[in-house]
């Protein structure tokens, strides 16, 4: 229960609730750590199944659709069935995914067994978010935040070393069977800990089945499209049948998602705020630029300067690690100087850093290579954490559930998106085509792209946020008075 007397001072973070959260984290970190895992070994899944770019980059895209359409459709799941069971369900088919994925004959089937993985994944983050509120309440609400913020900000540092480490003495198989031990964990202590939840059965919030149906496989149609241009080229039928599908069926969601009375998958009103639309524009452009990054960086190391798989992985930890260092520091400095300043800031570190692979190449010096991660990941930091404070402070309270399911959604999709791009022009010269140095510094073009969108993006959000006006009480109120605490 939270504290209510003023003298208490603010409420403690108990022992419940730090199991809890415990709980909590642990479930979230293993989809985070799966991710980038499974980045660095990515050139080694190719080799393994025989595979094209064009073909295995769609282990990590797939993996990321699956992801943005499992979100939505969690938030539904807990109000409809219960945090409890959706928790422990989402649990259950990331186990079977990553079981699957481990025992994968070919890249198709690893490909159809990590959308599976990337549906459980994509109820854990969500449904952390809601059980975690619901326990810390209003007063330890930031605090707890801090916490659960671990899984996002250590998946990108320690993610990479754990998959080197395991391509490096183990097999391929044990980027997935990782997973089984900490999944049962999660899975024993949440039946443990977590309270009973009864599902709620809740008419008044019905699953937009048709958005289900337009929306998610508009966008898996325009990677697919995007995916396949770099082997066929953009003149090739499937490349224009996927681009007309995505067009048809984002329209199609448009018109549904305007003229519907229920709650749309996607609520396309809330675009009419200038200061959303730029946050989730921020956030659309972030996911891009991070996943492109998490995918390009392993494959740059391996195939350009022809580091081992571990190495390539301990040299990817300066991003994670300039993350890590920049969400406290933008968290702190958000309510100062507001996100107008620092988005714009960690865009242009953003922008900078990625412009350095722009113009490396074999013999570029490992350490201006650190120092562009950093700054590139000091800056991922800086725009991420104001991007999203933003969010709440440009819709109305009724609509921030909605708001918060699109940032995810878009964030997600930017990712599955940037990956394709960056992979489309690894393979420009065909499905069989080696990339080369100049291959990987024309794709570094795409983060630093994102950057300059971001930067102008930045300029639209919300400024400081205004002063908490002084009580009129205390001036008013006559001597030895005491001023209402309403």
């Amino acid at each position: 229960m939270s504290v209510t007397n003023a003298e208490a001072g603010p409420a403690r973070l108990d022992r419940a609730l730090l199991t809890v959260v415990g709980v909590m984290v642990l479930g979230g970190m293993m989809s985070y750590l799966d991710a980038t895992i499974v980045n660095v070994g990515i050139s080694t899944l190719g080799g393994e199944f025989q595979a094209s770019l064009a073909t295995i980059e769609w282990v990590t895209t797939g993996y990321l659709l699956a992801v943005a359409l499992a979100i939505p459709l969690a938030g539904w799941a807990v109000v409809r069935f219960g945090a409890k069971r959706m928790w422990l369900l989402g649990l259950s088919v990331f186990l079977a995914g990553s079981v699957l994925c481990a025992f994968a004959w070919n890249a198709e089937s690893l490909i159809a067994f990590r959308i599976v993985q990337g549906f459980g994944g994509g109820m854990v983050d969500p449904i952390m978010m809601t059980v975690v509120a619901t326990a810390a309440g209003p007063e330890r609400m930031g605090r707890v935040m801090g916490l659960i913020s671990v899984p996002i900000t250590l998946g990108p540092v320690v993610g990479p070393i754990i998959g080197g480490l395991l391509l490096d003495n183990l097999s391929w198989e044990w980027m997935f069977l990782v997973n089984i031990p900490f999944a049962l964990a999660a899975i024993v202590l949440a039946l443990r800990v977590l309270p009973a939840d009864p599902p709620r059965g809740d008419a008044s919030a019905p699953l937009d089945f048709v958005g289900v149906f337009l929306l998610p496989p508009g966008f898996a149609a325009l990677v697919y499209a995007l995916s396949q241009a770099g082997a066929h080229g953009f003149g090739s039928t499937r490349v224009i049948a996927g681009l007309a599908v995505g067009v048809v069926l984002f329209l199609a969601y448009g018109v549904h998602a305007l003229r519907t009375r229920g709650t749309p998958l996607l609520d396309l009103r809330l675009f009419a705020s200038k200061g959303f639309s730029a946050s989730v524009t921020t956030m659309f452009l972030l996911g891009g630029g991070l996943f492109a990054l998490l995918f390009l960086l392993p494959l740059y190391y391996q195939q350009v300067h022809d580091h081992s798989v571990l190495r390539s992985g301990l040299l990817l930890a300066p991003l994670g690690l300039g993350t890590l260092i920049g969400m406290p520091v933008a968290g702190n400095l958000a309510d100062k100087y507001g996100a107008r300043r620092l988005v714009p800031a960690g865009a242009a570190l953003i922008g900078a850093g990625a412009l350095v692979f722009t113009q490396a190449d074999a013999g570029t010096s490992q350490i201006a290579l650190t120092a562009a991660q950093l700054a590139a990941g000091f800056g991922m930091g800086l725009v991420g954490a104001p991007t999203m404070g933003s969010v709440y402070r440009t819709v109305p309270g009724d609509a921030v559930a909605g708001a918060t399911g699109a940032v995810f959604i878009l964030n997600q999709i930017g990712a599955s998106l940037g990956i394709a791009v960056v992979a489309l022009i690894l393979q420009g010269g065909g499905a069989h085509h080696t990339p080369t140095a100049d291959s990987f510094a024309d794709a570094f073009w795409w983060p630093v792209a994102a950057a300059v969108v971001v930067f102008a993006a930045g300029l639209l959000l919300p400024g400081r946020p205004a002063p908490a006006p002084e009580p009129a009480a205390e001036e008013s109120a006559p001597a030895g008075s005491v001023a209402d605490p309403a």
